[in-house]
């Protein structure tokens, strides 16, 4: 199928505009009402929970295989990471010593 670039960029603009009207109503909708405790205690997972899903299916599913290596070092540096999340309760640093320990460990492994 050929279509003019015309078509592509009308394409591109109608679903940008689209996704922002989906997100823009609900953070407008939202901001009015007053939210009820337990979902403000909801909402507090949704980061961790959404870092923890993209990290751990970039760690243990490589292609369409679940491969669990114990001499990679990515997995050594979302074990340390795990660690500071659960002492620190810090994204920032949980984030932080993860990338420190996998250069770490991937400068000394020679790994890239």
């Amino acid at each position: 199928m050929n279509t003019s670039p015309a078509m592509l960029w009308l394409t591109i603009f109608g679903v940008g505009l689209g996704t922002f009207a989906l997100r823009a109503s609900c953070i407008m909708l939202l901001g009015k009402f007053e939210q009820p405790p337990w979902m403000e205690a909801a909402l507090r997972y949704v980061p961790p929970a959404v870092l923890a899903a993209i990290i751990s299916s970039s760690l243990f599913i490589e292609g369409e295989v679940v491969r669990v290596d114990v001499s990679d070092p990515r997995l050594a540096a979302a074990a340390c990471a795990a660690v500071v999340a659960w002492l620190t309760r810090s994204l920032f640093f949980t984030i932080a010593a993860g990338m420190v320990v996998l250069w770490l460990l991937q400068a000394l492994w020679g790994t890239a």
